[in-house]
This record gives C-alpha cells, sequence and structure tokens, in this order.
C-alpha cells in the first residue's frame, strides 16, 4: 500500500489557500472590531463584539462549507467510503494466494534428487535474508500491514520441519529490520554476518543438528527506482570495514562479498546445500555450478501474504513444483544486449525545456532536463536474443544462458506427443498429448514455439517465439491429458516497418514446436505458407478494425539498431553505450513540454461547437447496456455542461468524478497491483505473489482466478477500478518494477494479464491495464525520458501484452505511462492512444495518466487531444484542468474524453441495480445537516443577543447634564 506522500498533502492545503485566507481575514476583522468598540457605551460595545463573532461563524460556517464542497470534495469522498472484505473473501484469497506460490515457484537444480526433502526433518537455513524475505516490492506493489504475514521460515515450520533457532537468532541479533528500498529512499544495504563471525561452536551445533544446509539469497526492487548496476555509486553500507561488498563497477545482481564468504563457509561445512533464490529480478546465479555442495536451486520470487507456506510444501514434497521461468537467466548480466542502454542519459542541447518539479520520492524540488534511452535490440529481447544469436553462431548458448526461458524442474517425469498438425481458415491446430511417467503427480506446461522464414538482410525475426501455452491438470502418476493448441496463421506475421509498413506474413516453412523451454524442443512440424500474405489497408488482420500500419516513425530516432543480417553483423555498434547526447534539430523542433505547449495552436477551423448543457431529461443510467456507437450517447452528451466534463477530466486521482448534468456518480478506484488497497480509508486485501510468481504458473486459469478474486474484494469494498494488472516488460534484469509486470514475453504477459482482467470484470470491475506503454524503466521516467525504439520492435514487444489485454481480455481501461515516445509524452502521444489503441484494436474505454505531478510535461490539454481521458489526481494542479474550453476543438475533445470515462463506469459495477446510489453522499447529507443545525444556532445567538441589548440599554443609567454658573 502506498504511503502518504507528503508532497500532495501540501498540494491539498495549497489549494485551500484562498479559503484560509479568507477566514484569516475573516477572524482579523472580528478581533479589529472587537478592539476597536471599546470607546463605545456598554450596551453598544457589547452588541458590537457579539455581532462581530456572529458573523465571523457565519463566515467559518460558509468557508468551512467551500472549502469541503469544492477544493476537498473528491478528498472526503474518498475517506468515507465504507466498504469492507468478509472474512471469507479473504481466506478465500488467501488459500489462492498458496495456489499461485505452489505452481510458480521454480525448481532449477535438483542433483541427485535432494529435493524434495524427506530424510531429514531438521534444516539449517543460512542467509539473514531468511529472516527479513521478499514478500513483494515496494509503492503500489506494496502489501498491506492489516494481515498477518507467512514468514520463510515460518512456512518451512510449517511443513514440518524444525528450524536451526539458534542461527535465527544469530541473524536477528545482526539486524533485525530490513532496508529501505522504497519510493522515498532507498538504501541498497545487503545485511550479512561476516563469515569470520560465525563461532566455531555455531557451526558445530548446526553440524549436530542437521547435514543440510539452505542457504537464502534476497534481491529486493520497487517502484521509483532501478537495481544498482554500479553499487558503488549508491548508498550502501559494507557488512564490514576489511573490505568492500561491492567493488566500483560490480551490481546488485551479483553476490556481495559477504554472500560469497558465507557460501564459501556453509559449503565447507555441509555436502548438502539448497540454495533459495528469493527475488523477482533475474540474477547471476553461476554461482550454483561453482560448489559441488549445492545440489539443489528453488527460484522463490516475492510469495505475497501466504505464499512462503508453498515454499515450505514444495521442499517437503507435498507440492510438486510446476513453475517455468518467464524470464532467462543469463551468467553475465553485464554483457545482454540492452546493459548499455539502460539507466541515465541526458541530453546535453535541451536546457531550454528545463522543468522544476517536485520529485515524486523525495517530495524535494528539483529541475530536470530531457533525458533519453535507446532500445537498440530492437526485437531481440530476452530469450528471443539468445535463441537466435545461439543459431547464428554469435554466442556458446551453454556459455551464455544458464536457465532458459520457459524453464523448470519437476519431481515426477513428463513426456508430450505431439499430434498431427493441421491448418484450416487461418487456422494452425493441433493436440499435445501428457503423460506423467513419474512416480509422482504433478502438472507440466505445453509451450508452444514457431520459428520463422528468414532471409538475410530481410524482416527482422527470431528463431524462436512463444505463440501459445496451457498448463495440465494434475496427473497422476501413468495419467494422460491432451491439449488441444489452435492459433492463428496471421499471429505469426512479422511487422515490415520499411516495406511494406504493415504485418507480412512471408511465404516459407514456419517451424511448430512444442518445447520443454526456449531452448530445449520436444517434438516439431512444417506449416508451410505457399504465397506471402500482406496485412495492409485492404487486408487487415482478422483481430483489427482497421490494419496496423506505420504510426511511429517519430520514434526511431539517430539510433542503430540490432539487426540479425549476416549472423548480428553490427552488434558491437548497436548495442554499444550512447555516444551522442545531442539531440537532432529537427526532432528538437518537434518536442513538448509544458514551456512550448499551446493547445491553441493544434486547434481545427473545421470543428463545430458541440451543444452542452441540454435539457434532454436523460441520466448516464440510461445508457448502461448500449452500445458505444448508439445514437443516444449524443443526446445524454450534449447535457454535459463544460463545468462537469473538466471536472471528470481533472480529478481522475483513485476515482471518476460525479457530474450532475448527467447523473453520473462518483466511483472510486483503487491501487494494485497484487493486491487492492484504498489508500484513503485504509481497507485493503491481502498481498498476492508478484506478477513474476504468478507468470512463473504459466497457468491461464490461475491468472483468471487471481483477477477474480480481486474483482470480488474490490466489490465488497465499493470500490470499481483496479490500477492493474501491470504488464511492462521485462527488457533488462535491474528494472526497479520488474516484480510488478509478468515477463520479457509479450504473449505470456497478454495471455495473463487478459484473464486477469476478464476475472476483475465478472465483478463488474474494471481493469486498468498500464503502463501504456515502453515504461521499462525507473530511472528518469518522470524526467521526460525520451524512448527511442523502432516501429517492429514497439508493436511486436512492447504493445504485444496489451493488445493481448485489449483484444483477449476486453479491457476497458488504461494507464498511460509517464515517459515520452520520442519526442512527445506517451498520454498525449495520437498514434498511440487513439491510432492503435482505439481504431486499430477497438479498444473502448477511457485512459487514465499515471500520477499527475504535472513534472513540466503533463497537460490535460494535450492529454484528451492525444486520446487520454482523465488525469490521476484529487486536488488541482497548474495543468491538470483543462485550459481550451472555448474552441470547438477544446470542447470536443472534452466531449470526448468524458464519453470515454462514462461508457466505461456505466458497465461497472457501480451502476448494477443494487450498488447504483444516486443524489448526495452520506458525508455530504451530513454536512448540510451541521449546517441547519449552526444556522438554528446562529439565529438562537442573534435572538439571544438583540434581546441582550435591549434588556441591558434599558437598563442602563441615564447621565443628565447638571449647568452651573460661575461664582
Amino acid at each position: 500500500m502506498l504511503a502518504i506522500n507528503m508532497d500532495d498533502v501540501i498540494n491539498v492545503l495549497n489549494s485551500c489557500k484562498p479559503y484560509l485566507i479568507a477566514l484569516g481575514i475573516a477572524l482579523a476583522l472580528a478581533i479589529i472590531v472587537t478592539v476597536a468598540c471599546m470607546k463605545l457605551k456598554k450596551p453598544v460595545k457589547k452588541l458590537v463584539r457579539k455581532e462581530a463573532w456572529i458573523a465571523f461563524l457565519m463566515a467559518a460556517v460558509v468557508i468551512i462549507n467551500l472549502i469541503c464542497f469544492i477544493p476537498m470534495s473528491s478528498m472526503i469522498s474518498l475517506a468515507m467510503g465504507n466498504g469492507t472484505i468478509t472474512e471469507e473473501t479473504s481466506n478465500e484469497a488467501t488459500a489462492l494466494c498458496e495456489d499461485i506460490a505452489d505452481e510458480g515457484i521454480v525448481l532449477l537444480k535438483n542433483e541427485d534428487n535432494i529435493l524434495p526433502l524427506t530424510n531429514t526433518q531438521n534444516i539449517n537455513v543460512f542467509g539473514w535474508a531468511s529472516t527479513n524475505p521478499c514478500y513483494g516490492g515496494t509503492g503500489s506493489g506494496a502489501l498491506s500491514d492489516a494481515y498477518e504475514t507467512t514468514t520463510l521460515l515460518g512456512g518451512l515450520e510449517d511443513a514440518g520441519y524444525k528450524i536451526n533457532t539458534e542461527l535465527t537468532d544469530f541473524y536477528k541479533a545482526y539486524r533485525e529490520d530490513r532496508p529501505e528500498v522504497g519510493m522515498w529512499a532507498q538504501d541498497w544495504t545487503l545485511p550479512e554476518p561476516t563469515a569470520d563471525s560465525y563461532s566455531d561452536e555455531l557451526i558445530n551445533n548446526a553440524k549436530e543438528f542437521s547435514d543440510t544446509a539452505m542457504v537464502v539469497i534476497t534481491r529486493v526492487g520497487g517502484e521509483g527506482a532501478d537495481l544498482p548496476t554500479d553499487v558503488s555509486k549508491v548508498t550502501y553500507t559494507d557488512n564490514s570495514e576489511n573490505y568492500k561488498d561491492f567493488e566500483a563497477g560490480e551490481h546488485y545482481l551479483q553476490l556481495s562479498q559477504t554472500e560469497k564468504d558465507m557460501l564459501d563457509l556453509v559449503c565447507a561445512n555441509f555436502d548438502n546445500v539448497v540454495v533459495v533464490y528469493n527475488g523477482a529480478n533475474t540474477m547471476e546465479l553461476g554461482f550454483l555450478n561453482d560448489y559441488k555442495q549445492i545440489k539443489g536451486a528453488i527460484w522463490c520470487p516475492g510469495t505475497g501474504q501466504s505464499g512462503f507456506e508453498s515454499l515450505g510444501a514444495v521442499v517437503a514434497g507435498t507440492v510438486n513444483p510446476s513453475g517455468k521461468t518467464s524470464d532467462t537467466f543469463v551468467y553475465d548480466l553485464t554483457a545482454t544486449p540492452t546493459y548499455n542502454n539502460f539507466g541515465n542519459f541526458l541530453y546535453d542541447n535541451m536546457d531550454e525545456f528545463a522543468a522544476t518539479s517536485k520529485n515524486f520520492g523525495t517530495g524535494e524540488e528539483e529541475a530536470t532536463i530531457p533525458s533519453f534511452v535507446n532500445y537498440v535490440e530492437g526485437i531481440y529481447v530476452g530469450y528471443r536474443f539468445y535463441e537466435t544469436a545461439a543459431v547464428e553462431g554469435l554466442i556458446d548458448y551453454d556459455k551464455t544462458v544458464q536457465f532458459p526461458f520457459g524453464y523448470g524442474l519437476s519431481y515426477t517425469d513428463f513426456e508430450q506427443k505431439m499430434g498431427d498438425v493441421t491448418v484450416a481458415d487461418g487456422k494452425v491446430s493441433f493436440d499435445v498429448t501428457v503423460t506423467n511417467n513419474g512416480t509422482a503427480a504433478g502438472k507440466d506446461v505445453v509451450e508452444v514455439y514457431y520459428n520463422p522464414p528468414y532471409t538475410n538482410g530481410g524482416i527482422e525475426k527470431a528463431s524462436a517465439n512463444l505463440i501459445d501455452f496451457a498448463k495440465t491438470d494434475v496427473l497422476q502418476p501413468g495419467e494422460s491429458q491432451t491439449i488441444n493448441v489452435s492459433f492463428s496463421e496471421e499471429d505469426m506475421a512479422s511487422y515490415d516497418t520499411y516495406g511494406n509498413g504493415c504485418y507480412v506474413l512471408e511465404a516459407g516453412d514456419y517451424e511448430i514446436s512444442i518445447n520443454s523451454d526456449s531452448h530445449n524442443t520436444i517434438a516439431s512440424q512444417t506449416v508451410s505458407v505457399a504465397d506471402t500474405v500482406v496485412y495492409d489497408e485492404n487486408n487487415a488482420r482478422s483481430t483489427d478494425d482497421v490494419a496496423a500500419t506505420n504510426q511511429f516513425a517519430y520514434a526511431q530516432g539517430d539510433v542503430t539498431y540490432l539487426s540479425r543480417a549476416d549472423g548480428f553483423a553490427n552488434y558491437a555498434k548497436a548495442t554499444a553505450a550512447p555516444s551522442n547526447f545531442t539531440l537532432a534539430e529537427d526532432e528538437k523542433a518537434e518536442f513538448l513540454n509544458n514551456s512550448n505547449y499551446d493547445p491553441n495552436n493544434y486547434n481545427n477551423d473545421s470543428d463545430e461547437m458541440p451543444t452542452t448543457g441540454a435539457k434532454n431529461g436523460m441520466t448516464l443510467a440510461d445508457m448502461r447496456g448500449l452500445s458505444y456507437d448508439d445514437e443516444k450517447w449524443d443526446t445524454l452528451l450534449d447535457q454535459l455542461t463544460v463545468s462537469d466534463m473538466d471536472t471528470m477530466i481533472a480529478l481522475g486521482g483513485y476515482q471518476t468524478s460525479a457530474a450532475a448534468s448527467v447523473g453520473k456518480v462518483m466511483t472510486v478506484d483503487c491501487d494494485g497491483p497484487a493486491s487492492i488497497n484504498n489508500n484513503f480509508t485504509g481497507t485493503g486485501s491481502i498481498g498476492f505473489p508478484s506478477a513474476v510468481m504468478i507468470a512463473n504458473t504459466w497457468n491461464k486459469d490461475l491468472a483468471l482466478s487471481f483477477g477474480e478474486s480481486i474483482g470480488k474484494m474490490a466489490d465488497e469494498m465499493e470500490v470499481s477500478g483496479w490500477y492493474a494488472p501491470a504488464m511492462n516488460t521485462h527488457r533488462n534484469a535491474f528494472a526497479g518494477r520488474n516484480f510488478e509486470y509478468y515477463s520479457e514475453d509479450g504473449v505470456l504477459s497478454g495471455k495473463m494479464a487478459a484473464n486477469a482482467v476478464i476475472g476483475a470484470e465478472k465483478y463488474g470491475v474494471y481493469a486498468y491495464i498500464k503502463h501504456f506503454a515502453l515504461n521499462d524503466q525507473e530511472t528518469n521516467r518522470t524526467g521526460m525520458l525520451c524512448t527511442w525504439s523502432n516501429e517492429q520492435a514497439i508493436r511486436e514487444i512492447y504493445l504485444k501484452p496489451f493488445e493481448i489485454a485489449v483484444k483477449e481480455g476486453g479491457a476497458k481501461a488504461v494507464m498511460s505511462s509517464f515517459n515520452y515516445i520520442g519526442t512527445q509524452w506517451a498520454g498525449g502521444t495520437y498514434p498511440l492512444q487513439t491510432t492503435v489503441l482505439r481504431d486499430e484494436w477497438g479498444f473502448r474505454g477511457f485512459v487514465l495518466t499515471d500520477y499527475f505531478g504535472v513534472y513540466g510535461y503533463m497537460d490535460s490539454d494535450m492529454g484528451i487531444r492525444g486520446g487520454t481521458d482523465c488525469m490521476l489526481v484529487a486536488y488541482d494542479t497548474e495543468t491538470n484542468h483543462v485550459t481550451d474550453t472555448t474552441s470547438a476543438t477544446g470542447v470536443k475533445a472534452m466531449r470526448q474524453a468524458s464519453k470515454n470515462i462514462m461508457y466505461t463506469v456505466v458497465n461497472s459495477r457501480a451502476y448494477d441495480p443494487e450498488n447504483l446510489k444516486t443524489g448526495l453522499m452520506n458525508w455530504q447529507i451530513i454536512a448540510i445537516v451541521i449546517d441547519i443545525i449552526l444556522g438554528v444556532l446562529v439565529i438562537f445567538l442573534e435572538v439571544l443577543t438583540i434581546k441582550k441589548y435591549k434588556k441591558d440599554a434599558a437598563e442602563e443609567p441615564v447621565k443628565t447634564v447638571t449647568e452651573t454658573s460661575a461664582e
């Protein structure tokens, strides 16, 4: 759950400042009058003073009402929510959390069948992280403190193991709490006692306790900061004064020196060692091969509130691991294609666009100049690079990749047989029969890949591309299950940026395979495409409303992109660190932020002013269930006032605002992604495992159940919108928010996200798929980060999960991203938010910004004209209100944005008859009652004051003047 941002508090107080000033003036006037009337006659003086304070009381009541009903209205409304999650629903969610972890924990290594640990009930658990593991992430992905959390050691104990408490006490004595890696501050210290601090007695006692050792290594990430690629440049406290944990240039995803020493110590004293890597970011795990004593290894990403129960169950063998890696594990993360082009790169010729804004994390004022990141790898992200590079002879695969994408071991043996492939009506179909030939019950994953025909120097194509997957039921020993696989031929098309400018399915042989992972093929067959199919304006793909054609030429930039041509001949040049930090003049001329954006420059003289404020007698409720294109929408939209439209657009932070002119009620949205949390009321759900853990299950049904659970809890909380699922791409292992995103692969991410969206929708909850798009690093994310990529990569890699979530999941809400695409803020990018999302994919719904902190470039006029409809902020900022409310172009954009918002809302749970609450909110009714009471009190005080004055005036003695004559 997000903590309170003091910057937000200050901004809210600033929005109340004029009213507070007025209250201060009223108080000052009352005091001045009180002092100024001192020389008046006593009855008059009393009267004036009482009237002054009655007047102040009336002014205070009026001003407080104005504050409550204008700047603070939405904040109070959000804070007054009273929905709660039932114990039954919460218990169901907890059980689902464990189901996800059961299938999301990945068995990486199991030599000599060391796992499950059935020969011992005692375990020595080494590593300080065993007492402070990673449960999820930070920022919007953090867990609620309201629920009990199963610890790693607790999960092992619940599985029946006894833990060496002497070791546990030793670690707790070293340090009790984990250093904070959060949105507001990052301390990257990895606490770990030095090897020489383990006494001989401690080690000898451990050896007597058990001959088995488990070592826990943890890495934590979160919103707001990427993991350090050079630990020497961040906040980090070494565990020893005698050496550094990380030398200059060493990164966070390798072992620290203290961790290495601890492993040396453990492996010198124990022959049976199991390593648990607890973290969402892929780590360098080559050390698993450096010690013969390390016979087992488990990948256990953030487990959520109760998922460590599953770790204990997997270790004990009561759960058979069936997880598969959602990312590729490589030996050297500094040798990846993205390593040199990830992080902080500032332009050297953009000072005139510098902006001063509050830092999202620290709340401090800072100057920001535009920055950039080059997606030089093109489509060759993750396994797509490694598999293709191996085919082309660029790399030695076994020396480069430790664990392929889609890899995972089991305690049983499965056999998969591929049936004959058929092609009919554009569909490729076949059956896969999975048989459990082992001795333990378990689940298996069917992974389907295609290898398209590639012409040297032609359209870029990877040699391995996941196209579908399915998970079996639990299969008993000897039991079989047949899985039907079916996908469209057009799904194998490649985007031809520089030729046809659209998707193209080239003629040739397409190898269709079932694999145990991205690298190892179980069986394959060939589908031959006789003639090239071009999906241009005259032949759109079956899933597109209009053909997908070039839209992002402006985002290509002056970048050399990695090409497969001639065996990746340009690899060194393409993947080198940037050497040019100057934005080209023609691109600089297109750069927009709040310093040079004027909506009037983009008005269309041919636009006609829409009708506003009509009295047509309709309410938004009348539109429930009707088509987005129903003509009645125009009748309803004519009723909207400019003020109502502006409020709906400007104030979309954790809500959609009410609109009296059409009877639209306010709705509440809450943050995610691993839970549903109301930051205003404090009500929240249990925390589910990280998105990486969910992706590791490769189980669409579990993703669906996850969405259903979130939807059910949201419904009970009276929440209609969920800020999730997040589905940006694991472009680089060091991205801070990788825990919140599913995978390096768009198909895996998209299928899982689509099912989560469908699940939430069953309860009328609209899920905001986020962050749209290319928001794949935290560094400079609010610093006008110009993201450069070619069109093929944008579409095939970075937009793919969103495309699936819209087309298959039916998403009705989208959250745009902080970054720029090329020189345009993603939230104000018409080609992205309108042409691709709405025109091509057929999205019907609304787009919300990410947190609307302005940052020198976020602007509601730019947003609504580009296709972003609503600003994620609950108070007034300098740019969240529409400034052009008089031109036909501006009002048309406001009208369209309002329609998009209302279409999603009216078809949500908020407008289910049993939920619809029109009229005044409870707090508003209470405020009116209090106003009436105070009004009666004022009248009563006024009557008393007048009566008292009359009485005092009547009792005042009359002074007479006696004339005397001079003597």
